[in-house]
Parts: C-alpha cells; structure tokens; sequence
C-alpha cells in the first residue's frame, strides 16, 4: 500500500480525488453555504444603516445554478493551475536535468549526474540514468587506454605507417614512416604525392598502383626491399588509404640464409646416399677383379650406373629449378595438349574441356600436370579416382588435380609448396615447388585444398586475357 502511494499513479489519484472534493466543497460553498448567508448577512447590514445615509441597499442577492456553476468554475481553474504545477514541478526539473545531460553526452561529457533523490518511477529513471552514466565513463576511459597503447604500438612498430584523407593530405603516421619520408619530422597534414616526388620511383609507382607489392629500391647507398600493403576504407564517413611499408630485407635475408641451408642439407643428404654405395661397390668390384671373380663385375657396375644416373637426374632437376626460363604464352588447343599429356600419365577427364583454346606455355603447364598427377598416383589413390578437370570462370582458366588418397594435414598444406619440403623420404621437394614457380610467371597462382570424402585438389588459377 505504502509503495503505490509513493508511485506516481498514486499521488495523481490523490491528487484527483483532493481537487474532486475541492469541487464539490466549492460547489456547496457558493450555492449552499457560506457564501449566500455571507451575501445576506451584507444585504442586512447595509439595510439597517441610518435614514439619513445616501447609500441605497442593494437587492437581495441571488446566483441561480448557472452562476454557481460559473464561480465554481473559476475556484476550479485555479485551484487545477495550481495542482498541476505541483505535480509537474519534479517531472520538469527532470526533464531540464535529462536535457543536460543528453548535451553533455553529445559533446563526449559523460561525468553528468543527476542528483534527485525520490522512491517513485522518476526516482527510478535517475538510478538508472546515474548507472548509465557510470557504465559509459568507464568505457570511456578503458577506451582510452586502448587508444594509448594502441598509439604507442603503431608509433614503435617498425612497419611505416601513412593515413591519408580523401585529397591525399597526410592524417596519421607513425616514427617509422617520419624517418622514411621526411627525416624524422612530422607528416600530418602533408601532401603525400609531395612527399612520394622525393621518395625513389620504385616506390613512388607502386604507390600509385594502388596495388600489394613487393619492391627493392636504392636506399643509403644500399638496396633496400620493401611490402607494401595498401587499403581503403571509410573512417568517420569519410574515404581514407592506410599504407603500409614493410622493410623486408633482413628477413628476405634470413630466408635465403636458411633455404640455402636446406638446399645443402638436401643436396648432401642424396649425394651420401649415392656415393656411399659407388664407393662401396667400386671398391668390391676392384676386389673381386683381384680375385679373377669377373662374373659377378657386370652386376656391380649395372648398381654403379643405375646410382650414377638416379643422382644425375637429381642434379639435374635442380637445375632446371633454378633455370627456369620465363614462359612464353600461346593460344593451346586442347585436344592436342590432353592427347600428347596422356602419353606421359594416366588421368580421367571429370568433364569436356572449354571449347576455346587455352592461353598458356604449353611446355612448361605439361610438366608441372606430369608432376601432379604421378603425385596424384603416388598417393594411394585408385588410378580411376585420379582426375583432371579445366573450366572457364570468366577471365580466369582453372585446371585442377585431385584424387582420392589421404590429403594433407593442415601443417602440411602450410608448407607444401615451399622449395624443398617433402614428406616422401626420397622426395626432392621440388614438384609442388615448381608447379607454384611456372603458375605465378604466368601471373597465376596455385591452391591446395582437402576434398569432402578424402583426398586432394590441387587448382592451377591462370588469367586469360586472349582476346576472342
């Protein structure tokens, strides 16, 4: 009971039923009593002054209902004026202390309290306006120590950093970026093409691009290779370009350090392979030519050729690894290129090639498919689950590889087609290596990927731009 006349349904129906009650006392008062006795008593008085008084008696008074009615209403209007100010004196206190504080949330204020203390539905609305308040200062400031250690993380990263607005105009940029550009001074509001004009051109022109690069230009007197990353995206409603400049040298360098590593390691690791057994069976065939054993001479030196020739092809794959001429693209009409593949490897075709020819170096795309589809075989998979498709996907050519043996672990697919990795005892690492070099000379790149029910897709992704 107590809680419902502290809500405000309960004080406006008190408030109700006091000015109901006021009306019908004023009602009563001006058509019953006091107010016509009050008139009466007047009308007396007056009549019962001296004759020799000027001042005639009024008539005896008389309202009637509709003048009751009308004094009545006039009482009420006032006595309503004023209740109603009453009861909305908090609501618009209120309302002008939300205003404030909807304006200080608008400038980013958010230390704005209200400090009115009731036990009605208001009372509630200014907790929880006061706890909204405090959730919103706390979010300001643990953003604000993001936003720190953000900044402090982008001024010291080594990557160069330049945000520029919808005009080219310099909005943000990092230590890294100040040394590259402009001695170690500051960028905001700088011009970056002004900047780019003194910068080499290497640099300046894959800028422009607008393009991922990976670009060595003349720096200091050294050579120096940079990854450059660009995006665009909208900041504040408005178009903004982050570029990124990525020094690569040193890790290019380590990179190279540890391929060469594994080269020798690989290289050494087939050469002890091969001469350890020549070795061995030179030295036994000098003993049995001692002994006058010759019929066994023949067998040994077939072991000793058929070593020397395994380590020759050896070599000679890495040589053509490391000498791969630049592809020269031509217009490929398909059923003469599957016909001279199947006479090097057995595949399915899984559907009818395009009716256009193909745009590609028709030598070098057979050898990286003779690579694949022997891995293919390799793998476990049944010879007729070994297929090849080609399809035309606008101005893309997609040849694909799969079969149906175990696939490849995620670590595996990481590494596949870097240059020496095998997980075949006897591999070179060389296949998938080489199948990724002649693709991306010819613009495109290669995907592996895992097939639903088991098995292995290898896409070569290569650009047609033969016109037809």
């Amino acid at each position: 009971m107590w809680r419902l006349l502290n809500s405000l349904q309960g004080r406006l129906t008190l408030l109700l039923g006091f000015a109901s009650v006021a009306g019908a006392l004023i009602y009563a008062g001006v058509t019953q009593w006091p107010l016509p006795q009050l008139l009466l008593w007047l009308q007396t008085a007056l009549a019962a002054k001296p004759a020799t008084a000027v001042i005639k008696a009024p008539p005896a008074p008389h309202l009637g209902i509709y003048g009751g009615l009308g004094v009545c209403a006039v009482l009420l209007l006032l006595l309503a004026f004023w209740l109603a100010g009453r009861a909305m004196s908090p609501v618009s206190r209120l309302l002008r202390a939300l205003e404030g504080a909807v304006a200080s949330y608008r400038d980013g204020d958010f230390s704005f309290s209200i400090a009115i203390n009731r036990r009605d539905e208001l009372g509630e609305l200014i907790h929880m306006h006061n706890a909204l308040g405090q959730t919103l200062r706390e979010q300001r400031q643990h953003l604000v120590q993001r936003e720190l250690l953000l900044d402090t993380v982008v001024q010291n990263t080594p990557v160069a950093l330049v945000l520029t607005d919808s005009i080219g105009r310099v909005a943000y940029a990092n230590i890294a970026s100040r040394h590259l550009f402009n001695e170690g001074r500051n960028l905001v509001g700088l011009d970056f093409a002004a900047l780019l004009a003194d910068a080499p051109e290497a640099l300046r022109k894959a800028v422009e691009s607008g393009e991922d690069a990976l670009l060595s230009v003349e720096m200091d007197g050294s050579e120096e290779t940079f990854h450059l990353s660009q995006r665009a995206f909208r900041l504040q409603g408005r178009p903004h370009r982050l570029q990124l400049f990525r020094r690569m040298t040193r890790e290019l360098s380590r990179q190279e350090v540890a391929t060469w590593k594994r080269v020798i390691r690989v290289i050494s690791h087939e050469l002890n392979n091969s001469l350890a057994p020549i070795s061995s069976l030179a030295h036994s065939g000098a003993e049995l030519a001692r002994r006058g054993q010759l019929d066994r001479l023949p067998s040994v030196f077939a072991t000793i050729s058929e070593r020397a020739l395994h380590l020759h092809g050896f070599i000679a794959g890495y040589a053509s690894f490391a000498k791969l001429p630049t592809p020269q693209p031509v217009a490929v009409q398909w059923a003469r290129f599957l016909e001279g593949l199947s006479l090097h490897c057995r595949y399915r075709l899984a559907a009818p090639p395009p009716e256009q020819p193909g745009l590609f170096d028709a030598i070098q795309i057979e050898q990286v498919l003779i690579n694949l589809i022997k891995n293919a075989h390799e793998s476990g998979s049944a010879e007729d689950e070994v297929t090849l498709s080609i399809l035309e996907v606008g101005n893309e050519l997609r040849i694909e590889v799969a079969d149906r043996g175990p696939g490849m672990s995620e670590t595996v697919l990481a590494q596949a087609l870097l240059p020496f990795y095998s997980t075949k005892r006897s591999g070179t690492g060389l296949g998938l290596a080489l199948a990724r070099e002649i693709t991306e000379a010819h613009g495109g790149r290669v995907l592996l990927a895992n097939r639903e029910g088991g098995g292995l897709r290898v896409s070569l992704r290569l650009p047609q731009v033969l016109s037809r």
